[in-house]
């Protein structure tokens, strides 16, 4: 006799009462900070410096902003949008095994949401942005789920090790060997095409961009992807796994000692990191034009640092939702805070949607196929311009949060990747 055994269909996406503030809330900020970020790819007008990306001229604010966005932003929120992805998918691997689903039910969703996020990635590019970071990230997670999270904590430890050692060891190559031979200094190409124009903001036929655009998101997608497998920046990533694992942004108030330090050295090592280049950006530091160029050493310098920044700020956002919390259980907040965070969170429920609004606003507007806005701003001026965009966001998906609706890309997503459920 035998007895017939069912598989446990797999559960939907997340609940509401499941989610917890630190990570919404870090989704929030990141959206921020990403808007933020890329402002220089839209200033397609501006004569740009030895770097490729920001402009050489402007005003003391135009300065004060580029001092900013090289020593805070650069290649510091990507690495906090990785950890945060590689978080959310061992959150909804564990979700549905600790559901009863079977593992490889748990994988065949999670990998379904990496396609789906490479071909919403290579659109996103195609239609509207170049630099669309969705698609590098959906083929990162396709091949990382399918190698590392049902790994033991052992070997995952063991790996996030050996691509942390990847990480430095490739930076340092060329930076030893250009110190043995004299040429650290020297090391680049200041003469190189500005990676500004990479993006086709300054292209006035949309079809023409288009083609530019799909090009530069193929590279970012599949090269940059390889590259992160070389580089070691997949670390991350895995760092997501292994903090997901123990709840640490769902429980921060398990883990203060580790966020504390975590934030301290993280955001300090990433600040030192990236001061070099603002100071050289500026003026307030002389080196020749090859050191600051995107194969410089103060690049290099400035890239290799930026994931040590990006885990610190989601530790230093994690302490502040253990306070908040604290205080609001203990009646200290003020209404007009509680809604500033509820707003915050709202958008870092609905990332997706409000990444893809971004280029929404920001295309039509800024290149020179549409408004041609970009022409006429400054560093100053655009980033003024994106705290504006990310606020339209904020009241958007504050007004869903409050109507219980998720995000429409959200709302796709779900029922692209779920399997609906049999009659």
């Amino acid at each position: 006799m035998t007895v017939e055994t069912r598989e446990v269909p797999p559960r939907g996406g997340v609940r509401p009462d499941e989610r917890a503030l630190a990570p919404d809330l870090a989704r929030g900020i990141m959206l921020l900070l990403i808007v933020l970020s890329n402002t220089a790819f839209h200033l397609w007008a501006a004569p740009h410096g030895a770097s490729g990306w920001y402009p050489v001229d402007g005003s003391w604010a135009d300065r004060a902003v580029q001092f900013t966005m090289i020593t805070v932003l650069d290649m510091r929120i990507y690495p906090l949008f990785a950890f945060l992805f590689g978080y959310g998918m061992t959150q909804l691997y564990l979700r549905q095994t600790a559901a009863g689903s079977a593992d490889r039910t748990a994988v065949s969703i999670l990998r379904r949401r990496s396609l789906w996020m490479i071909v919403i990635g290579l659109a996103h590019a195609a239609l509207l942005m170049a630099g669309d970071i969705i698609g590098y990230y959906g083929l990162l997670s396709f091949f990382l789920g399918w190698l590392f999270l049902r790994r033991g904590d052992r070997a995952l430890k063991w790996w996030i090790g050996i691509a942390g050692a990847q990480l430095l060891l490739v930076a340092a190559v060329p930076v030893v060997a250009a110190l043995l031979d004299g040429t650290l200094w020297t090391m680049g190409d200041a003469g190189a095409e500005p990676g500004v124009e990479a993006y086709a903001g300054a292209e006035s036929s949309w079809l023409a961009a288009a083609g530019t655009r799909l090009t530069t998101g193929l590279f970012i997608t599949f090269g940059g992807a390889l590259a992160a497998f070389i580089g070691g920046t997949y670390v991350v990533f895995l760092l997501g796994f292994w903090a997901a694992r123990r709840r640490v942004l769902e429980e921060p108030g398990r883990h203060l000692p580790l966020l504390r330090r975590t934030a301290v050295i993280g955001v300090t090592i990433g600040w030192l990191g990236g001061l070099p280049s603002a100071l050289a950006h500026i003026g307030a530091l002389s080196v020749p034009d090859n050191a600051q160029s995107e194969t410089g050493v103060l690049t290099i310098l400035r890239d290799v640092t930026g994931s040590a920044a990006g885990i610190g700020y989601v530790a230093a956002i994690a302490l502040f939702a253990h306070w908040w919390t604290r205080r609001r259980a203990a009646g200290r907040t003020t209404e007009g805070a509680a809604t500033a965070v509820t707003a915050i969170s709202a958008v870092g429920k609905r990332s997706l949607s409000c990444y893809l609004t971004h280029s929404l606003i920001f295309a039509p507007f800024l290149a020179a196929w549409g408004l041609g806005l970009g022409r006429h701003m400054s560093s100053a001026t655009m980033a003024l311009f994106a705290v504006g965009v990310w606020l339209i966001t904020v009241a958007g998906a504050y007004a869903l949060e409050r109507a219980g609706r998720r995000g429409p890309a959200e709302a796709v997503l779900r029922r692209l990747i779920y399997p609906r459920p049999r009659p």
